[in-house]
């Protein structure tokens, strides 16, 4: 656990006083901070094939390093064959030490296993939070290429206490997060 710390002692030693003379704060408690990450995989083809939930769920937890739990659906659709209470993804939200360990892995080992990696989008949700979709979960190094029968994409919500987005891009570029286009 000791880059957990790390990534936390980084974030109180330099990030939140570079924030805050960035932004010029009157107090340290208007710095952003990360509230949590939420890990989240829609799987409608769940519908078809009940082990993909399973298979999910299992792969979401080793990635992880908690227990995730099933999503389920809150209507019937029959466009979709879909019943209300069906299984239909998996997710995960991870806080404090859980949270800067997975984002320490994330950053440092998963992104640069991407073919062809060249950044990440800068697209927020006009409150400061962050939703990164990643293809394939092979990129994890938990996830053994060999026991892999369909690859399933994700998709990380960043949520942060920055009222905007342009903060919340302040503080996430600080974390690593390897953006493709500068943002002013």
């Amino acid at each position: 656990m000791s880059n957990t710390a790390n990534l936390k002692k980084e974030y109180t030693e330099r990030i939140a006083p570079a924030l805050k003379k960035q932004f010029n704060y009157s107090s340290s408690m208007q710095v952003p901070v990360l509230k949590k990450i939420v890990i989240n995989q829609g799987l409608g083809i769940a519908t078809a094939d009940k082990k993909i939930i399973d298979v999910a769920l299992n792969e979401l937890t080793a990635i992880t390093g908690q227990k995730a739990v099933v999503t389920v659906s809150r209507k019937d659709v029959s466009n979709f064959k879909l019943r209300k209470k069906m299984p239909i993804g998996v997710m995960v939200t991870l806080r404090r030490e859980r949270m800067y360990e997975f984002l320490e892995r994330l950053v440092r080992v998963a992104l640069p296993r991407i073919r062809d990696f060249k950044g990440i989008e800068s697209k927020f949700d006009g409150r400061g939070n962050y939703t990164l979709g990643i293809q394939e979960q092979i990129i994890f190094p938990e996830i053994n290429i060999d026991t892999i029968d369909r690859l399933l994409g994700m998709n990380i919500t960043f949520v942060t206490s920055a009222p905007t987005d342009e903060e919340g891009y302040a503080l996430l570029k600080e974390f690593g997060l390897p953006f493709k286009n500068a943002k002013n």
